[in-house]
C-alpha cells in the first residue's frame, strides 16, 4: 500500500490540531481527498469488496481522540443506503465507478420530499455533507454491472455516533448507528 492514506491522515490531523470548526476544516479534507481518492492502487483488496447483501463500510482510520474517522464505501450494483442523516460534517470522495446522492427536505405536512434531481458523483468527484445544511439523503450504485467505491471522511467516529433513518411518507425518524463491516484495520504506515 502507497502512503497516500498516512499522508491523508497526517494532513487532515494537523488540520484539526489547528482548529475544529467545520468552516476552517472542511476546505482542507476536500483539498486532501481530491488527491486520496485520484489513484485507488493504495486501498487493500480486503477493504474494496462488495456483497450482495448490501453496501459496505470498511473503517480504515478513526482519529484516536475520535475527531474525525476515514471509511472505504464499497457498493455492489444498484444497491443503496436506506434515507438517513450523518449529524456531522462528511466529505465524499468517488474512487471507483459512480454514485447518486438524492437529498430530501421535509414539506408542511412532514413527508420527506426530493430536492431536485439525484446528484450524480462521479470518479476523483467530491462531495460534501454538513447537519448545517440539508443532510437528509439516500446514496446509491446507479450502476447495473459495476460495483462503486467511495472513501469519506465523517467529523466523528461514523461507527459509533447515533444518527436517523427516515420513513420518506410520514417523515418519521428512527435512530441507528452503523456499523463497520471489517474486523482488522490496514496498516497505513507501510
Amino acid at each position: 500500500m502507497s502512503k497516500a492514506l498516512a499522508t491523508f491522515v497526517r494532513e487532515v490531523t494537523l488540520a484539526l490540531n489547528q482548529s475544529l470548526e467545520e468552516e476552517f476544516i472542511v476546505p482542507i479534507v476536500k483539498k486532501e481527498m481530491k488527491a486520496l481518492v485520484t489513484d485507488s492502487s493504495w486501498l487493500p483488496d480486503p477493504f474494496s469488496l462488495c456483497a450482495s447483501e448490501g453496501y459496505r463500510q470498511y473503517l480504515l482510520y478513526c482519529d484516536p481522540l475520535e475527531r474525525f474517522s476515514v471509511v472505504s464505501f464499497v457498493w455492489g450494483p444498484e444497491q443503496r443506503t436506506p434515507v438517513h442523516d450523518h449529524t456531522v460534517w462528511g466529505v465524499i470522495g468517488q474512487m471507483i465507478g459512480e454514485e447518486a446522492s438524492q437529498s430530501f427536505l421535509k414539506d408542511e405536512t412532514g413527508k420527506l420530499v426530493p430536492v431536485g434531481p439525484p446528484d450524480l458523483l462521479r470518479r476523483g468527484e467530491i462531495a460534501v455533507v454538513s447537519p448545517k445544511e440539508i443532510d437528509v439523503h439516500y446514496v446509491s450504485n446507479p450502476s447495473s454491472s459495476a460495483k462503486a467505491i467511495s472513501i469519506h471522511a465523517y467529523g466523528g467516529n461514523i461507527g459509533k455516533i447515533k444518527r436517523h433513518t427516515y420513513n420518506i411518507d410520514d417523515g418519521t425518524r428512527k435512530e441507528f448507528i452503523s456499523s463497520y463491516s471489517n474486523t482488522v484495520l490496514p496498516n497505513i504506515w507501510l
